[in-house]
């Protein structure tokens, strides 16, 4: 990729930022993108660190200090907007979005989420899967639309519910994929292989995506 301009991404987070680790590692290797900031709701949280030790730009927007979800928003905005990013990744950044948010970043917003949707949107996804005696699970990447975890899904990995898991131990396999997968989205993404249209379709090597890619338990991401 040598010559090649690199897509320029702001990462979102609210935690301890694994997904955002995940994706620095990648670009030390041949991730095409340039995380100009990582920006937290949340102040000293662990991913704030792990983009400082990286030499990455960090920014806390506490979301206790705004009345509502609209000036939090419209302030976030603002913020990213000083990087001009080409893409907006949501890594673990726990915030409902208002509809002038996403319409903003339209076709530009990644997220990763810890399930195999459509189903278990939303929180504790693990625990409700094996509440439900489901034999998968996984994760998936999606645009960024008004629906809370619903946009056009790009791509999912499965993991095998096992007779003795619990919820942290099936959590760790399901995260093990989600950084496999949300970096190899964003490098779609990145080589302009993958995009959102208008109308809200996902468009992956130049065809509409019928429905996301998937890799099976077994099978080897990338």
């Amino acid at each position: 990729m040598s010559g090649v301009p690199k897509l320029p991404v702001v990462v979102l987070i609210s935690g301890s930022g694994t997904n955002l680790q995940a994706i620095i590692d990648a670009t030390l290797i041949d991730l095409p993108i340039e995380i100009r900031a990582v920006i937290s709701n949340r102040p000293d949280v662990y991913g704030l660190q792990r983009a400082e030790q990286a030499g990455i730009e960090t920014a806390i927007l506490n979301h206790k200090e705004f009345t509502d979800r609209e000036s939090y928003d419209r302030a976030l905005m603002k913020l990213i907007d000083r990087y001009s990013p080409g893409l907006i990744a949501l890594a673990g950044f726990m915030r409902i979005l208002t509809t002038g948010f996403v319409r903003h970043y339209a076709g530009r917003m990644l997220n990763i989420h810890p399930s195999l949707l459509p189903k278990y949107t939303g929180l504790n996804t693990h625990q409700r899967v094996l509440d439900a005696h489901d034999q998968l699970h996984g994760a998936s990447v999606h645009f960024v639309t008004e629906e809370l975890d619903g946009g056009p899904l790009v791509v999912q990995a499965q993991v095998t519910v096992l007779e003795d898991d619990d919820a942290d131990g099936l959590a760790a396999r399901v995260l093990r994929k989600e950084h496999q997968i949300y970096a190899l989205a964003i490098r779609w993404f990145a080589e302009k292989r993958l995009s959102m249209d208008e109308n809200g379709e996902v468009i992956l090597n130049g065809k509409r995506l019928e429905k996301p890619v998937v890799f099976t338990p077994l099978e080897p991401i990338g």
